[in-house]
């Protein structure tokens, strides 16, 4: 264990808060990490779980809520000139737009999964102007399951940590793809509905007045 994972060794809850909320207003911290050590730390006596998992979702909650008001207040200009920082192009950021645009809410959810987007989640859905009371539902709802996955799986297998975040690393992306697989099946079978019109109960009357008329 060694530099900011150290903190939770050191401080225990508040050393997991700092990690968790300065992570999700695009500081690249270990907040995943910390979670997965606070749980290890949990299942051997020296942290309580159900503590564990309420303190890493009010700090992922609020940093992301912080970051969402930095995009919101500072524009997309403010965050390219100090995006070079935290590894935010002007290209990545477009990107990032496009899809925050298209479907916003499912990225804020899923985005907390996937390295990289859950720096910088909440800054994206700010300067695209989300409203907040969308961001803030879908972020809690992908906060509750990350941390809910993350503590468990730490508190359960606290002894394997360093096999965990090699796990984490290697099948995070076909998660994503899984989720994204998802998102596209309903997507083409909302539009095929779309495209066959009304259901034939609601087209019949709808012919029938037709007819008298």
């Amino acid at each position: 264990m060694g530099g900011f994972t150290a903190l939770v060794g050191h401080y225990g809850y508040l050393g997991l808060a700092v990690l968790v909320l300065i992570e999700g207003f695009g500081v690249p911290a270990p907040g995943e990490t910390a979670i997965i050590i606070a749980s290890g730390f949990a299942g051997h006596g020296r942290l309580n779980v159900f503590a564990v998992g309420a303190v890493a979702f009010a700090a992922a909650v609020t940093g992301d809520s912080i970051g969402y008001w930095i995009g919101r207040t500072g524009g997309r200009r403010l965050i390219l000139r100090y995006g070079r920082y935290v590894r935010l192009t002007e290209e990545r950021l477009a990107r990032m737009e496009r899809f925050m645009t298209r479907r916003g809410p499912i990225m804020v959810a899923v985005a907390r999964f996937v390295e990289g987007l859950r720096q910088l989640n909440g800054v994206v859905a700010g300067a695209t102007g989300m409203p907040w009371p969308r961001f803030v539902t879908f972020n809690a709802i992908g906060a509750a399951l990350w941390v809910g996955a993350w503590t468990t799986g730490g508190y359960l297998v606290g002894d394997h940590i360093p096999a965990i975040e090699a796990a984490a690393g290697r099948y995070q992306w076909y998660a994503v793809a899984g989720a994204v697989v998802a998102v596209v099946v309903w997507l083409v079978l909302h539009r095929v509905l779309h495209r066959r019109g009304p259901a034939p109960d609601e087209a019949g009357p709808r012919r029938s007045r037709a007819q008298a008329e």
